[in-house]
């Protein structure tokens, strides 16, 4: 009788990265609640609740000010908008209905975006399985590391700064994994191109919502183009 292949095992495997990058992230960032004076249950609720690296960073900041919910609320939205267009991406990958749909919504932080969209997922294996332990393997590894800072925060008395380069270097290292993987470079090409140019015209402060704009129209267009021409 065959053996039918381990979903959680597959998904393990292709999270290795984002383990490495997420528990060492995360661990900073306990490390920098605690800096400034939060106990190790701040970062770990935070981590848990917000999931987003750079708003919690930012959030960090704001928890030692004057209370402004109107600013927290369009700062959160303007760092977290690329996640309007990870959704629209994911679409046709991700179940319409039951309750994976709306743990996999939740759990769509940058790498997981990377991993769940561009992973390809072997015959014999449950590809809406396998996305679902991608994604809560990656909100354990963070949650995990952000406790661990946390809590050794008290014990290693250490000043972290710098580490968050941790994010942006992880998220390089699948962009390139993947890009040695494609056949037809001319998405990740055409990315870059996208990129540049919209830093150029609208500058380092709007170019991101521009970038993301045009790049879920490029999607489109060649969406439309293939179906159009099958």
């Amino acid at each position: 009788m065959k053996r039918n292949p381990s979903n959680f095992r597959y998904a393990w495997t292709a999270s290795l990265p984002v383990l490495f990058g997420y528990v060492t992230l995360g661990f900073a960032y306990g490390l920098y609640m605690h800096n400034l004076g939060f106990s190790f249950w701040y970062p770990l609720l935070m981590a848990m609740t917000i999931y987003g690296g750079s708003v919690e960073f930012f959030i960090a900041n704001l928890l030692l000010q004057q209370f402004n919910p109107l600013n927290v609320l369009l700062i959160t939205a303007v760092l977290g908008f690329r996640q309007f267009f990870y959704g629209v991406a994911m679409l046709s990958k991700y179940p319409q209905h039951g309750w994976r749909k709306w743990l996999l919504i939740f759990g769509l932080s940058d790498e997981t975006f990377v991993l769940n969209y561009y992973t390809k997922i072997p015959a014999g294996y449950d590809s809406t399985v396998v996305r679902t332990w991608i994604s809560v393997l990656d909100y354990f590894y963070w949650a995990f590391g952000a406790l661990c800072g946390g809590c050794l925060g008290g014990v290693l008395n250490l000043q972290v700064k710098g580490l968050d380069f941790v994010m942006t270097a992880l998220f390089l290292v699948l962009a390139v994994e993947q890009f040695l993987k494609e056949k037809n470079h001319w998405s990740s090409l055409s990315g870059l191109i996208i990129t540049i140019g919209c830093l150029l015209v609208f500058g380092k402060s709007y170019f991101m919502i521009a970038t993301l704009l045009l790049l879920v129209l490029e999607y489109y267009w060649f969406s439309y183009r293939k179906g159009g021409s099958a």
